[in-house]
């Protein structure tokens, strides 16, 4: 798979972007080492409860909550109370503890339940996935990292341009305007993903209506591929096509098909509903994008990477930041991400909680 992997590194934070052979965005990963998905984790844990009701058992891991070891990953004969070393396969989710597997090629001395050894970063994840990409680093530290892992293939580079930092950002937004005026909506729930083509001006040209409808879905499902690629979208989803009566839709078939192929979590699409919504089932085994930015951390690590970039353009502008309790409480919690910025810029960063702000607000000040 050819294309290039740019990695930029913030406090905190480090964002990849693989760009395919055409230059378009194809894959795109966020690693917090303060904060860590688990996925590849190997723990020490010990059987805490058998659970038959669901072929399984829940494992204590050491810290809370506990993980789900299923029978076919290794749960049968296991007794309460017994060790057992296993490896995560799914990271926790919705007050749901990890997903664990007991297929581990490791041998480990005997022990207290914790953590044995760390999987590899999604950054790394992301690079094995694009075997003969380079990977372009702005950061040495982050260079050298993924240097030792895959050499020859890290190099000194930007990081990211305007214009890729505006696409990255706007996969944080629910809808997407696409060429020629139609727009795509996209609404994860608790139950579901629900996407929504609105036609808009797109089908209203010359052509009769049924043809231009069934053109603009044909040029729009694989742009709805690859926001649920981008995205980390998983679980159920349905989406709901522009102008066709539900059969059809069903000609599209293949079209969805032939551009979920490609998908590395194996992406199945599993047909149309009776209302001509299209299903497709994506395996969950990280947090979706939304769920990564939508959060107190999230936006305490955002305000740290402006902080950084002003600092860059102005060296020894000193900054405060003013922010809701939460996120005050977050970047406390991630002493790594504020001794970075502290070595970047020459000083600690003043936290100051404010509670009249919201739940995800914060403003940068300037200091006496």
């Amino acid at each position: 798979m050819s294309g290039r992997l740019l990695v930029t590194a913030s406090p905190g934070e480090v964002r990849a972007a693989a760009l395919g052979a055409d230059g378009r965005l194809a894959d795109f990963a966020i690693w917090r080492p303060g904060a860590p998905d688990g996925i590849g984790d190997i723990y020490r844990g010990r059987l805490a409860k058998r659970a038959p009701v669901l072929s399984g058992a829940f494992v204590s891991l050491g810290q809370e909550p506990d993980g789900f070891l299923p029978d076919t990953e290794g749960a049968v004969g296991l007794a309460e109370g017994e060790s057992v070393v296993v490896r995560i396969t799914r990271s926790a989710q919705g007050g749901k503890g990890p997903r664990l597997s007991a297929h581990v090629n490791e041998t480990f001395v005997a022990g207290p339940p914790g953590l044995l050894k760390r999987g590899p970063d999604p950054v790394l994840r992301l690079a094995r996935l694009w075997p003969d990409a380079p990977i372009e680093v702005d950061d040495p530290t982050i260079r050298a990292r993924l240097a030792a892992a895959l050499p020859e293939r890290a190099r000194a580079g930007d990081g990211f341009d305007a214009a890729l930092e505006e696409e990255v950002a706007s996969l944080a937004e629910s809808t997407i305007g696409l060429a020629g005026g139609a727009t795509l909506h996209i609404h994860p729930t608790s139950a579901l993903v629900a996407i929504d083509l609105d036609a808009g001006s797109a089908a209203g040209g010359r052509e009769p209506a049924q043809m231009a409808h069934q053109a603009l879905n044909l040029a729009v499902i694989p742009e709805i591929s690859r926001q649920i690629r981008l995205r980390n979208l998983s679980g159920a989803i349905l989406i709901d096509l522009a102008g066709l009566a539900p059969r059809q839709r069903r000609r599209l078939a293949d079209a969805f098909a032939v551009s979920l192929a490609s998908d590395p979590l194996g992406s199945r699409f599993l047909g149309f509903t009776a209302l001509g919504l299209a299903e497709i089932v994506r395996p969950r085994i990280g947090p979706p994008l939304h769920e990564l930015l939508a959060n107190a951390h999230a936006a305490g690590l955002a305000a740290l990477r402006e902080i950084a970039a002003e600092d860059r353009a102005a060296p020894g502008s000193a900054r405060a930041l003013r922010a809701a309790p939460a996120i005050v409480a977050a970047l406390e919690q991630d002493a790594a991400a504020l001794d970075a910025l502290a070595r970047l810029t020459g000083r600690p960063l003043m936290l100051r909680s404010d509670p009249t702000l919201a739940p995800l607000r914060w403003i940068l000040e300037g200091l006496p």
